[in-house]
């Protein structure tokens, strides 16, 4: 019985670890976790929109910070839930930075249930506990 708890456990670190604050710079594959977009439709996605520039190391690898990851989502959102095409959500993006410069933020109800929120909070609580 101690296994699956282990493993639970593991869950939660890992889920931990793909939360945004968590650190400053996640890689393409970690932003591809958190948004559940692979890895080359990022890599298209930055070609296509000049408002999701990541920063490079200097190793030339992708850098991802939070506001690059509201990026992602916003044009997620604007793809695929909205229905926009290519052109026109770099469009849109467009009028809403014309609109309020600073404000580009993702709806709260980007998230399908609010009671999901809940639930991270509190697996984030446990995980503190027993840190």
């Amino acid at each position: 019985m101690i296994e699956p708890v282990a493993q639970k456990n593991k869950e939660k670190t890992k889920a931990l670890k793909r939360l945004p604050g968590t650190k400053v710079y996640h890689n393409i594959r970690e932003v591809g976790e958190m948004t559940s977009l692979k890895p080359y439709v990022l890599r298209f996605w930055e070609s296509e929109f000049p408002q999701l520039r990541p920063r490079l190391s200097r190793g030339g690898r992708r850098q991802y910070q939070l506001d690059d990851i509201k990026m992602v989502l916003m044009i997620k959102k604007l793809l695929y839930e909205d229905g926009f095409t290519i052109a026109g959500a770099r469009t849109r993006l467009a009028e809403i930075r014309e609109q309020d410069p600073d404000q580009m933020e993702i709806p709260f109800n980007q998230f399908r249930e609010r009671s999901q929120l809940g639930q991270i909070i509190e697996d984030l609580r446990v995980m503190l506990k027993s840190l």
